[in-house]
């Protein structure tokens, strides 16, 4: 999956655009807002609030939006959606396994716009089952190599339950339950070493590896379902070399 890894880094740096920041503010004050109903406005007793707040920080959300959208959630404020998660699945040029996550308060809005996506950009919707056999769930946790060594890490997360410790160029990637990830970014912080980012995931068991050719059409349908403010997150089982990375960059 290290290509998969290599590629989700990548797409972070390319939301540096204002456009794709707008989406991604959006898409963090929804999680905060989630967050907040689902386990509670108190981030001290509510670690996955605490999670989001942490980064909608650390991608210099502003500090009022971050406050309103808890408060929303915990219900101190009156305004908050209806929030529901949808996962849709199907496939993407050259039979690629996608799952594509939604969070909408429209659900007739999110599935015309998910439709509409998949079909202008040659992939289809399946049947719910038809690909989410195929993908787990877990928690990710990336930190910034530095001068770090492999077992730097390893040593730090291993008794916190992560079950990885991958070299993914200029970081290391740590894999877990996503339940467990908690524990290993306070084992991290424990021992000294910053968290470049945390997330939970989908990883897939079976891969199908991509040309140059056939990774711009799935990066060009990714981006027209992220264009739609109802998708959170898009998962796939493709698998990008390094030579293919390299020719992608270029």
């Amino acid at each position: 999956m290290a290509g998969h890894s290599k590629w989700a880094t990548t797409k972070h740096k390319k939301a540096a655009n204002d456009a794709k920041r707008g989406k991604e503010f959006a898409k963090m004050i929804k999680n905060i807002e989630v967050a907040a109903r689902t386990g509670g406005g108190d981030p001290s007793a509510n670690p996955t609030l605490d999670d989001m707040i942490k980064k909608a920080k650390k991608a210099s959300v502003p500090n009022d939006n971050i406050e309103r959208a808890r408060k929303r959630g915990s219900g101190e404020e009156a305004g908050g959606a209806d929030w529901e998660t949808i996962m849709y699945e199907g496939y993407g040029p050259n039979g690629v396994a996608m799952l594509i996550e939604c969070l909408t308060d429209n659900r007739n809005r999110a599935a015309t716009e998910v439709r509409t996506a998949m079909t202008k950009n040659n992939g289809n919707l399946g049947e719910s089952g038809s690909v989410s056999y195929m993908f787990i769930r877990k928690g990710v946790v990336l930190v910034a190599k530095g001068e770090l060594a492999e077992d730097d890490v390893l040593m730090a997360v291993l008794d916190a339950g992560a079950e990885e410790v991958k070299d993914i160029g200029e970081s290391f990637e740590i894999l877990s339950a996503p339940v467990d990830m908690p524990a290993i970014r306070d084992a991290l912080e424990e021992a000294g070493i910053e968290v470049e980012d945390s997330d939970s995931d989908f990883r897939a068991s079976v891969e199908v590896a991509l040309d140059a050719d056939g990774a711009r059409k799935m990066f060009k349908l990714v981006d027209a379902l992220e264009d739609s403010d109802d998708v959170q997150n898009v998962y796939t089982n493709m698998d990008l070399s390094e030579e293919v990375l390299a020719e992608l960059d270029a």
